[in-house]
Order: structure tokens, then sequence, then C-alpha cells
């Protein structure tokens, strides 16, 4: 039998994403760094990144089936990741303001114990309000920026900025739950029970 899933992440939006969808998991923080590399698009750094927190948590729990994940924004083929401070991610909304960006979000799904493993990525399109500075102030004021690519995030308080998605929502939230949902089933890992009235964190 396919042992438990367990999420290599402590992010309470990918955390609600998968409770919403039924699913029952437990979750552990990876003791790593997000690389950042300038020669590697989007992509290939969030597939990498997404590899190496998949995997250090499976060497610790062989038996499970490990889901990691890694999101980032790109504008212009620009890669942004999380902003350094608060005057950090009020240049990045600014930067944000009125365009169109990409969020790409990389999944890694492991079984050690049967050497099983596979990956894929979603991109999401999201246009965005043309911002004020006060606009800016206000919103930060409401989320905390700082352990979100792209200093925002897109539920919450998300409306006030984003004009309009296209493609995966659940992608620009942290973790596209249409192509998890089909790896998962590959791994024996299905839902249980939905819980799709739990609202998922503004701020988190």
């Amino acid at each position: 039998m396919v042992s438990s899933l367990l999420l290599a992440s402590n992010s309470p939006r990918r955390r609600v994403l998968l409770a919403d969808a039924g699913f029952d998991f437990e979750n552990l923080s990876p003791n790593v760094d997000e690389k950042a590399d300038v020669d590697l698009t989007a992509r290939e750094l969030t597939l990498r990144n997404a590899i190496r927190k998949g995997i250090w948590v499976a060497r610790q729990h062989r038996d499970k089936v490990v889901l990691a994940a890694d999101t980032l924004v790109v504008l212009e083929d620009s890669i942004i990741g999380k902003p350094r401070d608060l005057a950090d991610a009020a240049q990045i909304l600014r930067r944000l303001s009125g365009c169109v960006h990409e969020v790409c979000s990389a999944v890694f799904i492991c079984h050690l114990a049967t050497a099983r493993s596979t990956t894929f990525d979603e991109i999401s399109r999201v246009r965005f309000r043309r911002l004020s500075q006060s606009k800016i102030d206000d919103y930060l004021h409401k989320i905390n920026p700082l352990d979100k690519a792209g200093a925002y995030a897109a539920q919450g308080h998300g409306s006030e900025i984003i004009e309009g998605i296209e493609g995966s929502y659940t992608n620009v939230v942290g973790l596209p739950m249409e192509k998890t949902t089909a790896a998962l089933a590959q791994f024996g890992i299905k839902p249980k029970s939905s819980n799709a009235s739990r609202p998922i964190p503004p701020g988190g």
C-alpha cells in the first residue's frame, strides 16, 4: 500500500489548497535555501528549488509520497522572487502595476521507497491594475508580502490589485491543483473529502 502524503513546505497557502481539495497529509518544512541563478529560466529555477526541497524531506521519510513546489513571478523575462523588506515589496508592486506578468510554479513528487518521481510546471498570466503609491501602501498594510514571490497574494485582498488571471488560479496562490491532483493519483494518493468552504489565509 502506498504511504501517506507529506508536503515539503510550511506554506499556509499550499496547506489550505491541499486540504480544500480533500487530501490527508502531513507537512514538514525543508531546511534548504531557495537558490537564485540569473543563468536559469524561471522553469529551470523553480524546478531546481522544488527538487531540492523534496529530496531533503524524502531522504528522511523514504516511505512517504513527498510533494514539493516552488513559485516565481516573471516580468518581461526578469525573475522576481520574495522581497527583501517592505521597501523592496513596494518597489516590486510599482514594477507590476498596470502590467501583465507570469507566475511559474514547478512541482516535484517522489516516493523514494519505490524509486518513483515526477515533475511538472504551470504558468499563469496575471494582469495588475494600475496602482497608485497610496494603493500600494494600503495593500502592504493588509498582508505580509515578505514570504511571497512578487510581494503579493492572489487570495484575500488580491482583487484590489489584480485585474484578471489567465490560467490556473491555484497556481498563482502557490500550487497548481489541477495538475497536482492528477499527478498524485499516479502515486495512489487521492482526495477523501472536500473542505471547500475553508478560506485561504489572506495574508498567509
